[in-house]
């Protein structure tokens, strides 16, 4: 199954990459999917090429009931996307890949950071579900892929609460380091 994401971000390329690259951000965006567990890997810098990895728990309440069975309790989820240094215009490309550990299914694709406006970007996942279940592929692929939508809907919400300073998280722009 195709997948196709885009997050619009309220701030410029530099600032956006700043963002994708901060572990505090990050953590705030994992915790925001629902995780009740987490870790994050940031490795890198903005500056350059920069790989950000996290690790998190979710409850099974995410996905279709009938598919409880496949992957328990909860579903453990790798994510690691892996951001090339920034061309001269401070657009970035990368990849990204999830896996979900206990199921057999996993995400992978390319990711874009452009910019939109002087002050506006978007980052752009287009990647493919693929589930390795007999007979429930599609259902699963289906779960899955509204899943990893849904996360990432909620990542623009809590990237733009964060980018305007609310919450009392910082804000992160233009000038950011």
């Amino acid at each position: 199954m195709q997948l196709h994401v885009t997050i619009d971000l309220p701030t410029d390329v530099r600032g956006a990459a700043h963002l994708l690259a901060d572990p505090a951000y990050v953590h705030a965006k994992v915790r925001a999917s629902g995780a009740v567990d987490e870790q994050v890997d940031v490795s890198g810098t903005a500056a350059g090429a920069f790989t950000v990895t996290t690790r998190r728990a979710v409850p099974t309440s995410q996905i279709p009931a009938h598919l409880h069975a496949l992957v328990g309790a909860r579903i453990d989820v790798r994510q690691v996307e892996a951001w090339e240094a920034a061309a001269a215009d401070g657009s970035r490309s990368g990849t990204v890949v999830v896996e979900i550990a206990g199921a057999p299914v996993r995400v992978t694709g390319r990711t874009s950071l452009v910019a939109t406006g002087p002050d506006a970007s978007r980052v752009t996942y287009e990647g493919e579900v693929r589930a390795a279940v007999p007979l429930f592929a599609s259902a699963v692929e289906e779960a899955a892929g509204a899943a990893v939508r849904a996360a990432l809907r909620e990542e623009q919400s809590v990237a733009a609460r964060w980018l305007a300073g609310a919450d009392g998280t910082p804000t992160v722009g233009p000038a950011a380091p």
